[in-house]
């Protein structure tokens, strides 16, 4: 079993279609490739969460640590 050539699965993918139908296996990988995509995306926007969320604990770490300079106003400047 562990050796299967060519003739083996053209002979498996006849039986196969004839015994569930095109339309059947093609609605079948419609939604095999429907739930593929939808794992796909729920996996990137995960990662995106937590880029967000690591790139926000970053940004508070560094904002607390260097406070911000205010510029000074032009009245200042002209005095």
């Amino acid at each position: 079993m562990g050796n299967m050539g060519i003739w083996q699965l053209l002979i498996i993918a006849v039986i196969v279609i004839l015994l569930f139908g095109t339309k059947k296996l093609r609605s079948l990988g419609g939604d095999l490739g429907g739930a593929v995509k939808g794992f796909k995306n729920a996996i990137s926007s995960e990662d995106e969460k937590k880029a967000i969320e690591e790139n926000g604990s970053d940004l508070a770490k560094t904002s607390a640590a260097a406070p911000e300079k205010k510029p000074e106003s032009k009245d200042k400047e002209q005095a």
